[in-house]
């Protein structure tokens, strides 16, 4: 039995998520741990929003009317919107984790002082 590209993609996102909830749990999003954490949480959200934009333009039936082949341009558009909107969302939410811990670091300093 050969493992299909949705089972490899299954287990890429099974892998990240992993690594994310060790650099939670088990790092408690220690240094470069918080923006492992990040990436990870984000890539696992882009790797689920892109099956199930695919799964939708299988089986909604006016989806796979604009694209039945899947290489039409919604199709290649709405993933494109998908990987911009991780990509985006990505970069912001590792800012503003960095930008917190720099602030945390701060004010527990003013504290012990």
């Amino acid at each position: 039995m050969a493992l299909a590209f949705w089972d490899i993609l299954g287990v890429i996102s099974l892998l990240v998520l992993a690594l994310a909830i060790y650099g939670r749990y088990v790092r408690r999003l220690t240094g470069a741990w918080r923006w492992i954490y990040v990436v990870g949480a984000v890539v696992a959200l882009y790797l689920n929003v892109f099956v199930a934009i695919v799964q939708a333009f299988l089986k909604v039936p006016a989806l796979k009317a604009m694209a039945p082949k899947q290489t039409e341009t919604p199709f290649v558009v709405a993933q494109l919107v998908a990987m911009a909107l991780s990509v985006v969302l990505g970069i912001k939410t590792v800012k503003k984790f960095r930008a917190e811990s720099v602030h945390t670091v701060a004010r527990a300093g003013a504290t012990q002082s």
